[in-house]
């Protein structure tokens, strides 16, 4: 079992907590440091906005951390688990909500297992498009629980397809009755979807939850942005509530046709007989190989 003088597997407290770290234990029992915990974030509403990435890659999850990221999110396959727990691993210091998928959960038990699945491997929450009924149970069972409101993308069919919702009456109650909903049902957060900036304003200041706004304007408590869309992994056309603050998708490219020109010039060469030259063979030393024909031939 780690020291309770350290607590976190090797920072001293000391040291914790002059790096503005909280020492926590882990739904999965394992000790550890961390920028914020739930009632941290839960604090912070209405004092200032927080900044939220979902990095693709343990690259991506490092520099974020290093860059002093707020929170993050983590997509979670509980086919392939190594992939988030990689993510946190490479982050150890940052909250991290892992993204559980919704059809990997048809029942209230397996909506808690899954949850604590993902606790085991590190996570500080989860974050689900769950109905209510499982998101209680989850909360029930101890596990900080982020909803998905406004525009939810695997639901798209209910309201319209991929395009923004709340631009009328009748959607913008809607959307502030789900926002209820989960509140009631024991989240500590909300991911708000492509909804107006002023909806999303109002809505947060009438519930207690988090409000993390992608596509939601300034209202959100927290800003949240993929770190593809961040880094511009990717060539143009871009979502319109996302902003590229790289080009590293022109780093790719690049890294491409360097690496389509090395193998060209390969081929080029092997073909020539230029490769291999002098520099890149062994040469037989003496009669080496006059009295290895010779033993073979007899």
């Amino acid at each position: 079992m780690a020291s309770h003088a350290t607590g976190d597997g090797g920072i001293p407290s000391r040291e914790a907590t002059k790096e503005g770290l909280k020492r926590i234990m882990t739904l999965g029992g394992a000790y550890g440091v961390r920028n914020y915990t739930v009632k941290d974030l839960r604090d912070a509403k209405g004092k200032r906005v927080l900044c939220e990435t979902l990095p693709f890659s343990p690259e991506e999850a490092a520099a974020a951390e290093e860059a002093g990221i707020d929170t993050m999110k983590v997509r979670f396959d509980p086919k392939q688990p190594h992939l988030a727990k990689a993510i946190r691993d490479a982050a150890p210091k940052t909250f991290m909500a892992f993204s559980v998928p919704l059809v990997a959960a048809a029942s209230e038990t397996e909506a808690v297992r899954l949850a604590y699945t993902a606790m085991e491997l590190g996570a500080d929450a989860i974050m689900c498009q769950w109905s209510p009924r499982f998101i209680s149970v989850a909360a029930e069972a101890g596990v900080p629980v982020q909803g998905h409101a406004g525009l939810v993308p695997r639901k798209s069919t209910w309201t319209g397809g991929l395009r923004a919702v709340g631009k009328t009456l009748e959607e913008a109650r809607w959307v502030y009755e789900e926002i209820k909903i989960l509140e009631d049902a024991g989240a500590y957060a909300v991911e708000v979807e492509v909804i107006p900036e002023e909806l999303l304003i109002e809505i947060s200041k009438r519930t207690t939850l988090l409000t993390s706004s992608i596509g939601g304007g300034k209202g959100g408590d927290i800003q949240f942005l993929f770190a593809e869309d961040i880094l511009g992994n990717n060539r143009p056309p871009y979502p319109r509530h996302s902003k590229q603050y790289r080009k590293i998708y022109e780093l790719k490219e690049q890294l491409h046709k360097e690496r389509v020109g090395g193998f060209k010039d390969f081929i080029r060469d092997v073909q020539s007989g230029t490769f291999p030259a002098t520099e890149h063979v062994i040469r037989a030393e003496g009669t080496l190989i006059e009295d290895f024909l010779k033993s073979i031939d007899d």
